[in-house]
Parts: C-alpha cells; structure tokens; sequence
C-alpha cells in the first residue's frame, strides 16, 4: 500500500521553490510534506501532496520537472521514543531504509506520519505486515 511521492527538481538559484509552492497554492494542492535535498547547481524537492494526479498536472504545466516515486508513509504515536520502536521494525525484519522524512498526521490526532522510501516497497510491505502498524494509503494521505 505505498504511496506516490513527487520529487521535482529545481534549479539551485532564488525564487525556484517558491514559484513552485505558488503553481501550487495557486491551484488548490495541499502539501502534507516536503524534503528538500540539494547540491550545488540543482535541488530535488519531494512532496507529498493530498492529490497527486493534479499536482503532477500543475507542475508540469509550470515548466517543472516531476517525477513520481513510491514510498511507504506509516503512521506512528507523535511521542518519545516513537520513531525507535517503528526503526526497531525495520532492523527486526531488515527493510533498508534509502531515506526517511516526517509530517505531523492532522490537526486532531497525536499521531505523526513517516515517508520511508526504500529500495522494494513491495517487499518492504510484506516484511513489515502483522507487525502492528498503520501504513497509509493515498487516500488516507488526502483525507489528513
């Protein structure tokens, strides 16, 4: 049950991000997330987005460069000692995790979201299931 993960890629220069959370604002996509990763002469932003299809659209209507990768978002308890017990999950059935990030679940709830992007999301999910966690759909994503 992975969900899609948008990285767009951003020149290194002023007013690049910000001209592309304008093409979003201005078209009603909310951000769940953002990472952003960069390097000397261009950036990678990587979005979850509560509708992707449309985000994708925006964007590439705006001259950006998307691209759509899977991820694992998996919800656990917005507390100490949270992230330990989910990456003692990992280790205990050996997910390699490439690289991670984290948004808060919603305005109601005592819960934080973790985007795990690794290398076989497929095989992640299986070693992961009957382990007592919450991983999220893209629905569920449009409905925090």
């Amino acid at each position: 049950m992975s969900i899609k993960q948008i990285s767009v890629f951003l020149e290194n220069k002023p007013g690049q991000l910000k001209a592309m959370t304008a093409a979003l604002a201005s078209n009603n996509i909310d951000m769940r997330a953002l990472s952003l990763a960069e390097t000397k002469d261009f950036g990678i932003a990587r979005l979850i987005v509560d509708d992707v299809f449309d985000a994708v659209n925006v964007l590439k209507d705006n001259d950006f460069v998307a691209s759509l990768t899977p991820v694992l978002a998996v919800e656990i308890p917005d507390e100490t000692g949270g992230l330990d017990r989910l990456l003692s999950i990992f280790d205990e059935t050996q997910v390699n995790i490439e690289y991670m990030y984290a948004f808060l679940g919603g305005k109601e709830t005592k819960k934080a979201c973790m985007i795990f992007r690794v290398a076989d999301t497929k095989t992640a999910e299986a070693r992961l299931a009957g382990k007592g966690l919450t991983i999220l759909s893209q629905e569920d994503i449009a409905e925090l």
